[in-house]
């Protein structure tokens, strides 16, 4: 059996693509032909072993909810319904796809609702990096990831604020002082301390049996 692993990510915009979703179901099924930034084709194996999508958040975080009221945003708020459910339907390509090992990565957001509670949740500091960033991870045939790095909070960095449902809740100042056409690109990196965790842990899951 040919052998192959799939990192997935889009930009937020691809979701306004009813096709891509088809796409993105087949890409996951493999034998198909797809195309990487660097220009290159390459043959998509006939069976991938893991998949680790990254579907965009922008509709699916609670982050975003207030922009969700009907009664103060109109038919703006109505579009971004419609985008929401896009949105899903993308996240759920990669959740439904026939792939024995999967990963999806959000924040917190719709889908524990509109799908199922994540497997797991985690933080930046607990692979290295001393920031905040609540992330879901949702696992089909993967153990949940172990902490590599734990390290103190950057208090400078990390300040406290009171939700509007009363919860207290914690952000990056960093990651909050980006201007707003850039805000979203850097708010959804992926920390490099998490990603080779991802790379390590499962790899050798995968290729070693052992998490």
């Amino acid at each position: 059996m040919k052998r192959g692993r799939a990192i997935c990510k889009s930009a937020a915009g691809d979701t306004r693509n009813g096709t891509l979703f088809a796409m993105s179901y087949k890409f996951c099924g493999g034998g198909c032909s797809f195309m990487t930034q660097d220009g290159a084709v390459h043959e998509a194996p006939e069976n991938w072993d893991l998949v680790i999508a990254h579907p965009p958040c922008t509709y699916l975080t609670v982050t975003g909810n207030r922009w969700f009221d009907v009664a103060t945003y109109g038919e703006a708020a109505k579009s971004r319904y419609k985008e929401r459910y896009k949105a899903i339907v993308f996240f759920m390509c990669f959740a439904l796809a026939p792939v024995p090992h999967i990963a999806i990565e959000n924040p917190v957001g719709i889908m524990g609702t509109a799908w199922r509670t994540a497997d797991q949740t985690i933080q930046p500091w607990q692979f290295g990096h001393p920031t905040v960033k609540k992330t879901c991870l949702w696992l089909k045939g993967l153990p949940p990831l172990k902490p590599t790095n734990i390290v103190e909070i950057d208090t400078t960095d990390v300040y406290e604020y009171v939700a509007k449902n009363g919860k207290i809740k914690h952000d990056s100042r960093n990651r909050s002082r980006c201007s707003t056409n850039d805000r979203s690109k850097h708010r959804s990196k992926t920390f490099p301390g998490i990603a080779k965790a991802m790379a390590q842990q499962w790899g050798a899951y995968l290729t070693e049996g052992t998490p």
